[in-house]
């Protein structure tokens, strides 16, 4: 870890483990962001939830977490799995996942088709049915184009970890033998669009995260300087044998100095 901060332009920071533990209030989290206000600091939500659309994440935050937030300033994993649909050929989609996703996909201009469709779209559904999975399995047999929001495998919550969008990928995975496209971090996919939205240039934004296997490596692996903080997933004593760490680490969000 670097002893000598430097003064980044612009902030990615992560939701889940960062700014809250599911629905449990992280502290820290608004006296965070207000700083960054305060230094006239721009920073983007960058969030592996599919779950929900920008505007319930920011009402969420606001409301539930205290943590000043707008609609714009929130970036999730479906709106990075639209955008990058948008690449591809075919506007039809069959869609394992929650309303956020879902909404994603039909503003990006698909239709959905649960027998034939261009692509299938994986991502977190707390209402998973065999059914679901079923149609899924079958249309990417047929040759529809596998691709899932994120590999998050466990999300941390006030219960404890439960199951996250990579375990439901998993099982179709598993089912079809086709490895999918990730969209979501530590991916490139959502970390060029981000640092787009942002503006400025990769060393000049820093990525806060809670989760070394996501938000860490999404830094690593995308060359962007990355902050740890052990409120969420990550353990300080998990960092003892790997080989990258990060940029910095540190205990709660307090820890870090934001200039004024």
């Amino acid at each position: 870890m670097e002893d000598k901060i430097k003064d980044y332009k612009g902030y990615l920071i992560d939701l889940d483990g960062t700014m809250y533990k599911g629905n449990e209030p992280i502290s820290e989290a608004p006296g965070f962001i207000n700083q960054l206000r305060k230094a006239e600091k721009p920073f983007l939500f960058v969030t592996n939830n599919s779950t929900s659309s920008p505007r319930e994440v920011a009402k969420k935050l606001n409301e539930q977490f205290n943590v000043e937030a707008y609609e714009e300033e929130v970036y999730t994993s479906s709106l990075a799995t639209a955008d990058y649909l948008k690449t591809l050929s075919g506007k039809s989609v069959y869609v394992v996942g929650e309303k956020g996703l879902l909404e994603a996909v039909l503003n990006a201009g698909f239709k959905i088709d649960e027998e034939n469709p261009d692509h299938v779209v994986v991502g977190l559904d707390r209402a998973l049915t065999y059914e679901k999975c079923e149609k899924a399995t079958l249309a990417i047999q047929k040759g529809a184009t596998f691709v899932a929001t994120n590999k998050d495998t466990n999300l941390p919550t006030e219960r404890g970890m439960v199951p996250g969008a990579g375990s439901v990928v998993a099982l179709i995975e598993k089912a079809t033998r086709i490895v999918p496209t990730f969209v979501g971090k530590p991916e490139a996919i959502i970390m060029d669009e981000a640092i787009k939205r942002i503006g400025f240039k990769k060393n000049e934004v820093l990525m806060v995260g809670d989760n070394y296997e996501t938000d860490i490596l999404a830094g690593i692996n995308n060359e962007v300087d990355t902050l740890l903080v052990y409120t969420g997933f990550t353990k300080e004593e998990d960092m003892k044998t790997v080989i990258e760490q990060p940029t910095y680490a540190i205990q709660t969000l307090a820890d870090w100095r934001i200039d004024l």
